[in-house]
């Protein structure tokens, strides 16, 4: 059963890696056949927490994308990067500062896929006013919003995951990420101007029509964009104090969810596109066939190869779970890689004893992962979201476009989140 496990999981791996076929198809034709050999079976998959379908973490996504479905009509996204650009008084440069400090601080508490979803196509109409090319802008804002991302439980979907296996609340990740995370988005708007040097020249004329839009016309719906403001606040402070009422996030989201519905007013048919089912039947998918490997044994075995390697120093380990989570995350997209470590990384936390130093894993995954997801343009699910809608608006950004661009961030974000985990959980603790 071992092998069967193993196999299947490595080819489904390669499959979502290259993109062969859909990575939906990849990660249910992976569940399916494990449960068909009976590898893994339904009380496995539906009802064990070490070994199932992780339902926090679907019902955590699901609840705020329908949160985010009712927002998108209320315009308030658009009204913000226009307020920006206008505020930005047509620099090109300080337009991308703004939109860059706008998408990181929003992907911290919306989840970066849904904020380059709506920030995207307002840069593309922003940059197509001014005449200028929009890969630089986009680029830098998925970049932005994997680092953001990084600060929240529900910024990133790894970090949903890492939540949910390593038992850390919202809370958590504000004092533990956040700090660190801001100093991230310094080097970012301090690289910008060289990483991207060349890409604002813009012709005056253009500039002067896009300082005549009135962002007060973009909020087409105020009194919904009041009460989805009054919701979000409510869920947001849910969040925040969930290990003192102790109802889960994803309780707290689904109750936001059904809040806002019931006094919007809205058809399902006016915010459930905005819920991708797609992803959350792959969440699905993959978190079955990493349960055969908990269930095989796999996981447990891998744990105590990583901790021989280390020879138990928590530090080497901490360092070596950073590095590599970075690297192979910017080979592969971040989301399964971290369904699979996570698993791995409880079992060295458990090894190592030590409070301080096995939470230092925690976050020595979440930033690896999160950070590394901007070294290529396959490593996050963001960075595949924002190549699509430039493909559609024929303004193509090539994967070495993205990389040469990603890399340099991941390597300076890296380096920074390197001394930062030695200082804070080695010397300070």
């Amino acid at each position: 059963m071992t092998a069967v496990a193993v196999t299947v999981f490595v080819v489904a791996y390669i499959l979502i890696a290259t993109e062969k076929v859909h990575r939906l198809i990849a990660a249910l034709g992976g569940a399916g056949v494990l449960l068909a050999f009976g590898v893994t079976g339904s009380q496995d998959v539906f009802y064990s927490h070490d070994t199932g379908i992780d339902w926090d973490v679907v019902f955590l996504l699901l609840g705020m994308m329908i949160i985010v479905g009712v927002l998108r009509r209320t315009g308030v996204f658009e009204y913000v990067a226009i307020w920006a650009a206008k505020r930005a008084g047509g620099s090109p440069l300080r337009i991308m500062i703004l939109l860059v400090v706008i998408t990181a601080i929003a992907s911290a508490f919306l989840d970066n896929v849904t904020t380059v979803l709506l920030i995207a196509p307002v840069t593309l109409l922003v940059c197509d006013r001014m005449g200028i090319s929009p890969v630089p802008f986009l680029i830098a804002e998925v970049l932005a919003s994997n680092i953001g991302g990084t600060a929240t439980l529900i910024g990133d979907p790894p970090n949903i995951i890492i939540g949910s296996r390593g038992g850390l609340a919202f809370n958590d990740f504000l004092v533990h990420l956040a700090p660190i995370i801001a100093v991230e988005l310094v080097a970012l708007v301090l690289v910008v101007p060289r990483l991207f040097r060349g890409a604002f020249a813009v012709d005056p004329d253009r500039v002067a029509e896009l300082i005549g839009l009135d962002e007060r016309e973009a909020i087409r719906a105020p009194r919904l964009l009041v009460k989805s403001g009054a919701v979000l606040a409510l869920v947001l402070g849910g969040f925040v104090t969930h290990s003192t009422v102790h109802i889960e996030p994803s309780v707290v989201a689904l109750l936001g969810a059904g809040l806002l519905v019931l006094i919007s007013g809205l058809r399902p048919k006016d915010y459930m596109p905005s819920v991708e089912w797609e992803t959350l039947l792959f969440f699905a998918g993959l978190f079955i066939m990493v349960g055969a490997l908990v269930k095989t044994g796999v996981i447990s075995a891998l744990a105590r190869l990583v901790t021989e390697a280390t020879g138990g120093n928590a530090l080497v380990a901490v360092m070596l779970v950073l590095v590599v989570s970075a690297l192979l995350s910017g080979v592969v997209d971040n989301i399964p890689y971290v369904a699979t470590m996570s698993p791995l990384v409880a079992q060295l936390a458990a090894d190592i004893g030590d409070p301080a130093h096995s939470q230092a894993l925690w976050w020595a995954l979440a930033l690896g992962a999160d950070l590394g997801g901007n070294m290529t343009a396959v490593g996050a699910s963001a960075n595949v979201v924002v190549l699509g809608i430039a493909q559609r608006a024929e303004t193509p950004i090539t994967f070495w476009q993205f990389t040469r661009k990603g890399a340099v961030v991941t390597a300076i974000t890296i380096a920074i989140a390197a001394p930062y985990l030695w200082l804070r959980y080695f010397v300070l603790a």
